[in-house]
């Protein structure tokens, strides 16, 4: 029952400022904070709201280059635009609703319309420094944490135009972070694939594209795997490129005003619908849609005016049409699509043959599991009835309006000790555990068949909840956690194998974690210190002093639930499983899983750390054995 006595007066109504408002309430402007371990954790937000600006800078046809520098903690973008307005710069980055992009006429088709950008980077920031170039002058504003620290004159200055930020992301809102370059490198990528003649330099290395979304799926796919050419169909303000290859499931990219959506929208959904349509209508048959759509490899572009967003992250566009007079975004990508896709099938008859045989083999694999999948699923409800193999979690990922929603996580541990010292400490609102029995099976070169037909792997994939793609997905962080052995290493592999195998976009959208857990403690009376490795052994033990005890951990069960509590909370330590560019699916699976077994095996216990460091530990004690006698 509510307390009747508390009082509710004038003091209890608050006003915050800009950047007191955005401190307290990150989550309105970046998304989560994270530690720079996902690819959407808030310093990459950062990096890109400032990236955004120039480019719309590029699109709006000034300065065809930018020039970005990230080091540990430090951020430098420059672009060779206009440079803003001198007078305006303290105004442009450090008051909300202030900025350009509200005049239509100076920016058409921007990404950033609701000039928060800036001003969170600069909030969200420990430094933070803005120097505009412009008509022989320059003016620089420096911040902390969003206070003005020196507001210099303007000056008279012989570099180019346009504008230099300079930010260090505040390491009491990021806690222990830490910049990825794959994750970097990934949204540069995307940049100058969606703004053909665009260079950006990131660390000293160009990247460049002359052929947008054509050159994207290349670098995305492995061209042997390709069941026909890339198609790719440009036109005004969209552009589309697709092919099919042998993987599983639906792969797309999309985006808008050159901003990568990685959750989609209007433009993906009717992209997905146009292109069922088109075929259908080609081959003049009615095709099951997920036959069509079935190892689709998809990319599209669209460019509108005054996009509606979803959320301040941008990640999913809710516009229903291409701008205030414009068509409905269903009827533009759709017309768009109906049209060039189909002239192009009639055109290429080598292309239409491939294509059908692609979704004629769909069709004959769906029809060949539907008895076993039933069976299956059916096995499955029963099982989750009472078997402990998963010890759930009370608030999950595909809980659209969850608040801790990005916090939910699945451990997947094998044996006993290992998953009963994670269920123990564990935090039951977000944190499930999935325990294996054994190891689990080699999926290599094998059908979806066996994802139904194995009980360990139909129980996983509804426990992710996974089967007919990521909608559903239950848990934002799927994380392998395995004894740093050589079983554990091959259950690891063998669970990649599974999540590359059968459902790959897991990994492609950063879902796939593995834990670190550490290898020593080193304490003494005062102190405590958990290290991964030989060297922050060697480290701790410098700086305790003394004779510290060490403690070495052979394994996930001999860690007491009291200190996993540790390892998997607030400091938790993830490494996620990321795929490049260059990387095939199937040729990472062959030379891991396949039958160069000399191969794996060197690189299994190349990349134990625990096993070196074993051998190094046992060749000092038979030194040491021989100095005393």
């Amino acid at each position: 029952m509510a307390n009747q006595n508390v009082a509710y007066t004038e003091d209890n109504i608050k006003s915050l400022d800009w950047k007191e408002h955005i401190r307290l309430r990150p989550g309105m402007y970046i998304g989560k904070l994270g530690d720079g371990s996902a690819a959407d954790d808030g310093i990459y937000v950062l990096v890109k709201e400032v990236l955004d600006n120039c480019i719309d800078e590029y699109v709006m046809g000034f300065g065809k280059s930018i020039d970005v520098k990230v080091s540990e903690h430090r951020v430098e973008i420059r672009d060779y635009g206009r440079g803003i307005p001198l007078g305006k710069v303290v105004d442009c980055v450090s008051k909300i609703n202030t900025g350009g992009k509200y005049d239509s006429q100076a920016f058409q088709k921007s990404v950033g319309l609701n000039g928060v950008g800036t001003k969170a980077v600069n909030a969200l920031s420990n430094y933070f420094k803005v120097q505009s170039y412009r008509d022989k002058k320059t003016k620089v504003a420096e911040f902390v944490q969003g206070e003005l620290r020196n507001n210099a004159k303007i000056i008279d200055s012989s570099a180019r135009n346009g504008t230099l930020v300079v930010f260090e992301p505040d390491g009491e809102m990021f806690k222990n972070f830490h910049f990825i370059p794959e994750y970097l490198e990934e949204m540069i990528w995307n940049y100058v694939f969606l703004n053909s003649g665009l260079t950006i330099t990131f660390n000293g290395t160009k990247y460049h594209s002359e052929n947008g979304l054509l050159d994207l799926l290349g670098k995305k796919t492995d061209v042997e795997s390709l069941r026909y050419p890339i198609i790719h169909l440009k036109g005004d303000d969209i552009e589309v490129s697709l092919t099919h290859n042998n993987q599983y499931g639906e792969e797309y990219y999309s985006f808008v005003n050159g901003q990568y959506t990685t959750q989609g929208g209007t433009h993906l959904a009717a992209f997905r619908e146009a292109v069922v349509k088109t075929v259908r209508e080609y081959y003049g048959k009615n095709f099951d849609a997920a036959d069509i759509r079935g190892s689709i490899v998809g990319a599209i572009s669209v460019r509108v005016m005054e996009p509606v967003f979803e959320s301040q992250t941008k990640t999913k566009l809710g516009s229903q049409s291409v701008g205030p007079e414009g068509p409905t975004m269903r009827t533009f990508v759709n017309d768009f699509v109906k049209k060039e896709l189909d002239n192009y099938l009639h055109k290429r008859s080598d292309v239409a043959d491939a294509l059908l045989k692609r979704i004629l083999q769909s069709e004959r694999e769906r029809k060949d599991i539907a008895g076993i999948k039933k069976l299956a699923n059916e096995r499955a409800k029963k099982a989750n009835l009472h078997n402990k193999k998963l010890r759930d979690c009370r608030i999950h990922y595909d809980d659209r309006k969850g608040d801790r929603k990005e916090e939910t996580m699945i451990f997947i541990t094998e044996g006993d000790s290992a998953s009963g010292s994670i269920t123990k400490s564990r935090d039951v609102q977000t944190q499930a555990v999935f325990s294996l029995r054994g190891k689990p099976l080699n999926s290599f070169g094998l059908t979806k068949k066996i994802v139904y037909e194995n009980e360990e792997f139909n129980l996983l994939q509804h426990a992710l909840n996974i089967e007919d793609g990521l909608d559903g997905l239950r848990y934002r962080k799927i994380i392998i956690a395995t004894d740093a052995d050589v079983d554990g290493m091959h259950i690891r592999l063998l669970l990649l194998t599974f999540f590359l195998q059968f459902f790959p976009d897991l990994v492609r959208h950063g879902h796939v974690f593995i834990l670190e857990t550490p290898l020593f403690r080193v304490r003494n009376k005062k102190e405590t210190i958990y290290c991964y490795s030989e060297e922050e052994k060697d480290l701790a033990v410098s700086k305790l002093g003394g004779k510290p005890e060490i403690t070495r951990f052979k394994g996930l069960g001999e860690i007491s639930p009291d200190e996993f509590g540790g390892f998997i909370g607030e400091n938790i330590k993830l490494e996620p499983i990321i795929l490049s560019k260059e990387t095939s699916i199937q040729s990472l699976l062959s030379f891991y899983m396949g039958k160069n077994t000399p191969q794996r095996q060197g690189f299994i216990i190349e990349n134990l750390r625990i096993e070196k460091d074993l051998v190094e530990e046992e060749q000092k004690n038979e030194k040491q054995e021989m100095v005393e006698v």
